[in-house]
């Protein structure tokens, strides 16, 4: 047997147990009580008209960004990857399950400036992207920068991206290129663009007491932006702009429909995450429903079995809630419904049907079940079959084409 040379070997080893625990810290823990927040009183972000771009761009790619912009088409589903990797870095910040935060306004003032870098983070870890000589990234074997703004054309460009006499030793070794990514939750949008920074490229202004004469217009950290009049030099990848920012449900859910999710209890008792994840899965129907909104909701540490929970509970209501496993996808379309992945989850109301009924639909034990229409939400619910996770069900849609797992 060998001892562990300079650890303290207690006498009492229930008693090391518990300091060695988080049941001490846990009793008086402020971070896993439920909270709850206001809605958004400001923008996310600013987007200067400026700088205002569109979708759909046609752009010839200039000579010394065709690398990087090769490189980045050259990617396994790079553009999909790009947009998750962007909502991602705002959901680790919002942490939904310790705080309760579903909003960019909700966070301090310090973790709205470290979302650039969780930015940068996520992003290198996603695309495998290896470190620079001279910047944070190394792509095509030539160095890049990533830079994010909340602010579109907010970017901070410091001396060391670019060549300029007047910086002597603090300046760049090169006109460097830099990856320009922004997103605004507020209206699921986002952007990332490509653009070589020079010293012309960035804002100058007006010095007050030298007869009109421009200067540099740096900041405290001199760090200066890009000037708006080159905003023409930027390629933007994938066409500009971006209207498919993962979308954060609980931000845009109607707010008495996310005031009654959040407040769901049972009668007489206070607000419980299985009551909030029930209210969840009954208020938002027929649309995929994500990991993070289940955290969120749930505020627990297993909120995640408060989803296969709330599968039985709302059974009785003729509701089904269908994860990513067994027969459940296969389930979801032949509704015609979007299908799980691990990680999220859809409800419906179901009804017992003919097999004649023209409704896409599958079978579970000889019986049809379909989405129940407007006309019948009235009807008293028939329970929802049970769905485990191995057993098949035959499904159709309405051209009778065969859906069975």
């Amino acid at each position: 047997m060998t001892i562990q040379m300079g650890l303290p070997f207690p006498q009492d080893a229930a008693q090391a147990g518990m300091q060695e625990s988080r049941a001490l810290a846990a009793k008086h823990s402020r971070r896993n009580t439920f909270r709850t927040w206001d809605p958004p009183r400001g923008d996310m972000g600013r987007v200067p008209r400026e700088w205002q771009i569109q979708s759909g761009l046609t752009q010839s790619v200039p000579d010394d960004l065709a690398p990087f912009v090769e490189w980045f088409h050259n990617q396994p589903e790079a553009r999909e990857r790009f947009r998750w990797a962007l909502r991602d870095s705002l959901d680790e910040l919002l942490d939904g399950r310790r705080t309760g935060r579903w909003a960019y306004q909700h966070l301090t003032k310090t973790e709205k400036t470290y979302l650039g870098t969780a930015v940068e983070v996520n992003l290198t870890k996603e695309f495998d992207i290896n470190n620079g000589a001279d910047l944070d990234w190394s792509i095509a074997e030539l160095d890049i920068d990533c830079k994010f703004s909340k602010d579109l054309g907010g970017w901070e460009i410091p001396m060391e991206m670019y060549l300029c006499a007047a910086h002597g030793d603090r300046g760049g070794r090169a006109n460097h290129v830099a990856v320009l990514t922004w997103m605004n939750d507020d209206k699921s949008e986002w952007a990332a663009g490509i653009v070589r920074v020079t010293d012309e490229r960035l804002r100058w202004r007006q010095a007050p007491d030298a007869n009109g004469e421009l200067v540099r217009a740096y900041n405290r950290d001199n760090k200066r932006r890009i000037d708006p009049s080159t905003k023409s030099d930027v390629y933007w990848l994938w066409g500009g702009l971006q209207r498919d920012l993962p979308t954060n449900l609980l931000l845009h859910l109607e707010p008495e429909t996310r005031k009654r999710i959040l407040s769901a209890k049972r009668p007489g008792r206070a607000s419980s995450g299985q009551q909030r994840v029930n209210q969840l899965f009954l208020e938002v129907q027929d649309r995929l429903i994500g990991r993070q909104t289940v955290l969120t909701v749930a505020q627990q540490d297993d909120s995640p079995k408060r989803a296969r929970d709330a599968r039985i509970q709302l059974r009785q209501r003729g509701i089904v809630v269908l994860g990513h496993q067994g027969s459940h996808p296969h389930a979801a379309r032949a509704l015609e419904l979007p299908a799980p992945v691990k990680g999220e989850w859809i409800s419906t109301r179901l009804v017992p049907v003919s097999s004649d009924d023209a409704r896409p639909k599958f079978s579970l034990d000889g019986q049809f079940w379909a989405r129940v229409r407007v006309d019948e939400m009235d009807f008293d619910p028939v329970p929802a079959p049970d769905l485990p996770d191995k057993k098949k069900i035959d499904g159709q849609n309405d051209s009778g084409a065969d859906l069975a797992s």
